[in-house]
């Protein structure tokens, strides 16, 4: 599968897609998978993307590519 995924129209590495997510640069990225769910606002498909916003933080985000809607693991 390929690292990259179109999100709202735009092709996004999984480091970019991190960043889409938390608002601001982020350490470093796994690859971007399907989160196997639908968007709670339109019901189209999510992905996740696991990253590190931090060197003492990993958090899992989620985004659905045809929306503005994510959210992340955190408390």
């Amino acid at each position: 599968m390929s690292d990259n995924r179109v999100v709202q129209g735009r092709m996004q590495t999984p480091e970019s897609l991190a960043e889409l997510i938390e608002g601001e640069d982020v350490m470093d990225a796994e690859p971007i998978e399907d989160a196997d769910d639908d968007c709670p606002e339109c019901g189209e498909n999510v992905i996740s993307v696991g990253y590190m916003p931090s060197a003492l933080e990993f958090v899992t985000g989620f985004k659905c590519q045809e929306c503005d809607w994510s959210d992340t693991d955190r408390d």
